[in-house]
């Protein structure tokens, strides 16, 4: 047990991770394409119409997924850059600065979708309901923790500064995700929850699939980028030069 410890620590090192991530990230792309494809082709094509809201209703196989992982991501961000905060580490910087325009990505897709939505069942793009405005500052935090980072030439006092910022903007995620139970919005609560969904079964299927999509995505762009992030930051080693050689 004691070697199978040791044998994992390592990949704490960029450089031994830098190899995990080449091996790992064309699997997670390959998954993600397949899933999708299949998603996409069961929700659009598979899914029945929904009675109330016709077919304008199947914008939430890609508006729920990329609400879930803009809210996800940001926890995981957070969780490396509390990791390099607290332990010094170089390698959860990294990670934590990998995952952030994918986690704005997401956000500004969930914003986006959000408004199509809302056009035609609440006649209007936009209002200031608890949770788009949540999910809206989620986006202006990841925004902040890019431009933060990228404002300070030393990595790594940009990787503790954006880490502080990062861990006090996660009080934000469960304000998002508990905002339609806490106060009275527009917005309409969860069809999917432990006890049960008020989906059909295809509706279902369509959104599980896609979610696993986002994540298998958000998992590959993440340690594609990471990869790039070790290179710029460890170019002045030995290891580096001959990578790259």
């Amino acid at each position: 047990m004691k070697t199978r410890v040791v044998h994992w620590f390592k990949f704490a090192s960029p450089q031994s991770f830098y190899g995990l991530a080449g091996k790992m990230w064309p699997w997670f792309a390959g998954l993600a394409t397949v899933l999708a494809v299949v998603g996409l082709w069961i929700s659009f094509f598979v899914a029945p119409v929904d009675a109330q809201q016709g077919q304008g209703y199947r914008i939430i196989f890609v508006h729920v997924p990329a609400s879930q992982l803009s809210m996800l991501i940001y926890l995981v961000m957070a969780a490396w850059a509390g990791l390099g905060l607290a332990f010094n580490t170089r390698l959860s910087g990294m990670m934590a600065c990998a995952l952030a325009p994918t986690g704005a990505l997401f956000a500004f897709l969930s914003l986006i979708t959000g408004a199509l939505w809302g056009k035609p069942m609440w006649g209007t793009w936009w209002v200031w309901d608890a949770r788009l405005t949540s999910e809206l500052i989620l986006l202006f935090l990841y925004l902040g923790f890019m431009a933060l980072h990228a404002s300070i030439d030393d990595p790594r006092r940009a990787d503790k500064a954006s880490a502080v910022l990062a861990l006090v903007g996660a009080v934000n995620v469960p304000i998002i995700y508990f905002s339609v139970k806490w106060w009275n919005t527009l917005h309409q609560g969860a069809s999917v929850s432990l006890k049960g969904s008020s989906m059909a079964s295809t509706m279902l299927s369509g959104m599980l699939i896609m979610v696993l999509a986002f994540w298998m995505y958000a998992i590959a762009i993440a340690l594609l980028r990471v990869r790039n992030i070790i290179l710029d930051r460890e170019r002045h080693t030995e290891w580096v030069k001959h990578a790259v050689a």
